[in-house]
């Protein structure tokens, strides 16, 4: 009796119950994402008292990072401009400036970070698409193509701290959460900088993400920068003017030791 009475249930059920209710399946739970990053501010403040910053790039991936795992590239790229690389030669026994080469679209800053050496990553093609590493980006700046010239532009961005390569600058922390430290030099240039962030998986970058940040001028730094864009023969007036002033003060000095 109770089976019949189980199966008429049944049937109630379907008869009232709209078209394919009872046949609905569950819904999949949905994947997250493979990467998600985040930088630690968006802002980046120079004033006079500024000796450069360090900018935080943090995240997390689905899976486990290391040398079983995935891997976490982070690249930090600011504005481009023309840069003119000069050889110096020795003539009559005077070193003065010899040829020239001038490079077009060269980043004020570069920054490259990882969590294993990328040249084990990813293949050459895939690295010289993406400028990963500074062999890769001197090679695709318009300008000649004589490698003294790219080496010598490699060295002075490096002097000056502007261009910084370094292996092993992405910590992980639990397995899947990574963060990096991008060095900003005390000469970094104001504007819009850009920070890219990529997942490598069996040697091909299956995510991307791309962050920026702005570098801002503020206080006494903001308002001498005005002063020589908009009024550039005053700026020069001025600083003609300081260094007279200056010369006289070590002058009087010097005079009365």
């Amino acid at each position: 009796m109770l089976p019949r009475l189980l199966v008429r249930a049944g049937l109630l059920l379907a008869l009232f119950l709209p078209p394919g209710a009872m046949a609905q399946p569950a819904p999949a739970p949905q994947a997250g994402p493979a990467l998600a990053a985040e930088l630690g501010q968006p802002r980046i403040a120079v004033d006079t008292a500024f000796t450069g910053a360090d900018l935080l790039v943090f995240g997390a991936t689905d899976r486990l990072l290391g040398p079983d795992g995935d891997n976490v590239i982070v690249l930090g790229l600011g504005p481009t401009r023309d840069v003119t690389v000069r050889r110096r030669v020795k003539r009559l026994g005077i070193w003065v400036n010899g040829p020239a080469a001038r490079f077009r679209e060269v980043p004020d800053y570069y920054a490259l970070a990882s969590t294993a050496p990328v040249a084990g990553l990813l293949d050459e093609p895939a690295r010289r698409e993406r400028r990963l590493g500074l062999d890769m980006l001197t090679a695709r700046l318009p300008g000649p193509r004589d490698p003294a010239f790219r080496e010598a532009l490699i060295r002075l961005k490096q002097d000056t701290h502007q261009w910084v390569e370094e292996e092993n600058m992405v910590g992980v922390s639990g397995g899947r959460l990574f963060h990096a430290r991008l060095p900003l030099p005390s000469t970094v240039t104001p504007g819009d900088y850009v920070v890219q962030v990529m997942l490598v998986r069996d040697h091909r970058i299956i995510a991307r993400q791309e962050l920026s940040f702005g570098v801002d001028r503020v206080g006494a730094t903001a308002r001498i920068a005005d002063v020589s864009r908009h009024e550039p023969l005053l700026y020069g007036l001025a600083c003609v003017l300081l260094a007279a002033l200056a010369g006289w003060l070590g002058s009087v000095i010097f005079r009365r030791g």
